[in-house]
């Protein structure tokens, strides 16, 4: 099989991105944003998404996060959409719960090519201002997810069965499992001739 790989820049007034993706990857990756949680964070998730990747982000973190993070959901999302190409064969859905201490991260994927993240959902009743020292936050992985959701039109659904009072143990076992659910979902099904959706195109 060919394997899925694609490259993308993009540059503006806040920000200089540059992502590389091997789909059909080993986990091997290079990340660098300026943002010390993410680029951890984002080496979980291409480590157990088997995914290769590489990120480069240079962005206005004198005046804050927001910019750099989303940025960075755009890129990858539409670098992850351009490596995919016409989606056919794909398996299209992914699913795992993945726990860390008393956190269970509960992800499910749908590349349905409609891109869709209502944000991080809490089993229980807790509060989502939990932060680190560089003023990362669960609400701010709320704002890459969402990013990264739209642009690869993938439908996102994450919950954590509860907040734990460290940022890094609640956002780790997320990201893991986002990494293992899109790559089941970006799989290739032998028994599939053809795009996964009755209407014939994922777009």
């Amino acid at each position: 099989m060919k394997k899925r790989i694609a490259a993308l820049k993009r540059k503006t007034k806040e920000t200089e991105i540059s992502v590389k993706l091997l789909i059909e990857g080993q986990g091997d990756s290079k990340i660098d944003t300026g943002i010390g949680i993410l680029d951890h964070m984002l080496e979980l998730f291409a480590f157990h998404g088997l995914f290769d990747l590489q990120i480069t982000a240079r962005g206005d973190l004198k005046v804050d996060i927001h910019h750099t993070n989303e940025d960075i959901g755009i890129v990858l999302g539409d670098v992850f959409k351009k490596a995919l190409g016409d989606k056919k064969g794909i398996r299209r859905f992914g699913s795992i719960s993945v726990p860390m201490e008393d956190v269970v991260a509960n992800v499910v994927v749908d590349l349905s090519g409609r891109g869709f993240f209502k944000g991080i959902t809490l089993e229980r009743n807790c509060q989502l201002a939990i932060e680190d020292a560089s003023g990362y936050s669960l609400e701010y992985a709320n704002h890459f997810f969402e990013a990264l959701a739209k642009r690869l039109g993938m439908n996102l659904d994450i919950r954590l069965t509860s907040i734990n009072p460290d940022l890094h143990t609640n956002l780790e076992p997320i990201f893991k499992a986002l990494g293992i659910a899109l790559d089941q979902a970006t799989q290739i099904d032998p028994r599939r001739k053809g795009i996964p959706s009755t209407k014939g195109v994922i777009d």
